[in-house]
């Protein structure tokens, strides 16, 4: 995983010395409930090995945050900065964030940067509705790292520190799809837009499909990393351009997302959503279509997935969406 300055990725053995050398530090692991005081020399090594297995579980994922120093030149190497983690909580459907950056690096923006490219990625390919983190009351640069990156105080509590001995009282956050500042509802498109009268809100017109192969199961996207509402699973479709008719922007954006042909004559009307977003109302017509050409290839990197008409409320999907689910099983 790579962001504008830094990659995360697993840690290696190779890395214990330096892990060591930076969390062993009052002012670091004063910061982190797990993390003892001092830290042993060989708890690096056996923490990192614990962490290719609970990633090889899918429990936990625990990266490093590396550097470059000297970057293009015969002297460039890489540099461990810290590490950023997420654990499971998969019966609560939530994960929980944790970093921490070596005091050599603070001020640099490594952690912010780091943790908002997990929060990203952890909200578009994860099973979750949420993830969750905390911060010592006293560390206000930690609280708001946090809320810059998207996450809302919630509360307070107590969580035991290895480190400080006993209970501290922490702050509570959380944050969903709709709470990361890169998946934000986006203002209107150059589409075909109206006047609402009493809200004057936008009306943006996008055109989706529900795709049914011969067992009778439905294709269902997962938006990708990087646009609004993330890891939410959708019909295909996109929006409806200038001069496009709802069955002509359908058969573009097919073309372009799954690599499939589709003649409008195969798309059948069935139904439609309205939902209002914070800065444009959506109207979503909903077409079926049992007869394409090619195979439903994922062009943009999205996840795709046949689903039995049973199983789709199963599927977290956005709020226009949703209202068109029981419509599509009853008919099915």
């Amino acid at each position: 995983m790579r962001t504008e300055r830094l990659t995360l990725r697993p840690l290696r053995a190779a890395d214990a010395a330096d892990l060591h050398r930076l969390v062993n530090d009052w002012e670091v692991a004063k910061t982190l409930a797990r993390v003892p005081f001092p830290y042993p020399r060989e708890l690096a090594d056996e923490w990192i090995a614990s962490t290719h297995a609970m990633m090889e579980e899918g429990r936990a994922w625990h990266l490093a945050i590396v550097g470059v120093e000297a970057a293009g030149t015969a002297e460039e190497k890489e540099v461990l900065v810290g590490c950023v983690g997420l654990t499971l909580d998969a019966g609560a459907k939530q994960a929980e964030l944790g970093y921490w950056v070596g005091r050599r690096f603070w001020g640099h923006g490594v952690g912010p940067e780091a943790a908002a490219r997990l929060s990203r990625w952890a909200l578009a390919h994860l099973d979750i509705r949420k993830l969750v983190a905390s911060a010592l009351l006293e560390n206000a640069r930690s609280r708001k790292l946090l809320a810059r990156i998207g996450f809302r105080e919630i509360g307070e509590g107590a969580q035991d520190f290895l480190s400080r001995g006993g209970a501290m009282p922490v702050a509570l956050f959380e944050m969903t799809r709709a709470d990361l500042p890169a998946n934000a509802p986006p203002p209107a498109p150059a589409a075909p837009v109206r006047e609402a009268a009493p809200e004057g809100k936008r009306i943006v017109l996008v055109s989706a499909v529900a795709l049914i192969d011969g067992d009778g199961r439905v294709l269902l996207a997962r938006r990708p990393e990087g646009k609004a509402l993330a890891g939410l699973w959708e019909f295909p479709g996109g929006k409806v351009h200038p001069g496009e008719t709802p069955e002509v922007a359908l058969i573009r954006e097919l073309k372009e997302e799954l690599a499939i042909d589709v003649a409008e004559s195969c798309l059948a009307p069935f139904a439609f959503a309205s939902h209002g977003y914070e800065n444009f109302h959506l109207l979503m017509p909903l077409f079926l279509c049992r007869r394409w050409s090619g195979q439903p290839t994922p062009v943009e990197g999205q996840a795709l997935a046949w689903v039995r008409p049973q199983k789709l409320a199963d599927y977290p999907m956005p709020p226009a969406d949703k209202p068109l689910v029981a419509l599509l099983r009853d008919f099915l």
